[in-house]
């Protein structure tokens, strides 16, 4: 089982429905959520595999809204961290189907043994 030990960042994850190309079975329930993303809001750039990184989503609660807040993190953290910033927008994506949209509502700090 894929675990999410030292998230990056906290974002606000809005899952397609099936007609927009999301997921068949909707939300993933698994504890912890592997696709691939692209950093943009332009799905052209995802749909191409330009840039793509391997993403670990948890989901912590669901808003009112429908949407999920969830803790972000990467199977290559250093790949990604130039491009976290709160507000940034993610693509997560299944094979050339973007599934969800992201946006990054809070930065973690990494944890640093002593």
């Amino acid at each position: 089982m894929i675990e999410l030990k030292a998230p990056l960042a906290v974002a606000v994850v809005r899952w397609l429905p099936e007609s927009q190309g999301g997921r068949h079975s909707g939300p993933p329930t698994a504890p912890v959520y592997a696709a691939t993303t692209a950093f943009g809001n332009d799905s052209t750039c995802a749909q191409s595999g330009a840039d793509l990184l391997s993403i670990l989503v948890q989901r912590i609660d669901t808003l009112p809204d429908g949407s999920d807040l969830a803790n972000i993190g990467f199977l290559v953290p250093d790949l990604a961290r130039a491009h976290l910033r709160i507000g940034a927008e993610i693509l997560i994506t299944e094979g050339p189907n973007v599934v969800a949209r992201a946006v990054i509502r809070e930065l973690l700090q990494p944890e640093h043994p002593t």
